[in-house]
């Protein structure tokens, strides 16, 4: 994935583990979030191998598909930059 630093990367590996977390705790495959998003199957799975850099609308359909908001999700891949006092409830809560 050319144009992107390492730490840019590392970014998009982390978002794409947190909606890969969600996803998997609702037992759903890549198709069926894709089918929900109305996205392709393999661009869920570029994402969630950290291979694409998602828009705000795609963060937004895919939070709103796994049920959850879109904080949460940012708050999942990037615990480090949840302030003091604030964690990130577990899937289902």
């Amino acid at each position: 994935m050319s144009g992107y630093s390492a730490e840019e990367k590392q970014h998009l590996i982390e978002l794409g583990a947190a909606i890969r977390h969600f996803r998997e705790a609702l037992g759903w495959s890549q198709e069926q979030l894709a089918e929900r998003v109305e996205l392709h199957r393999t661009y869920i799975g570029g994402v969630e191998r950290g291979e694409r850099n998602l828009c705000l609308l795609n963060i937004l359909a895919i939070a709103d598909a796994l049920g959850i908001s879109p904080g949460r999700l940012i708050d999942m891949a990037f615990p480090a930059r949840i302030p003091a006092g604030r964690s990130v409830p577990p899937p289902g809560k």
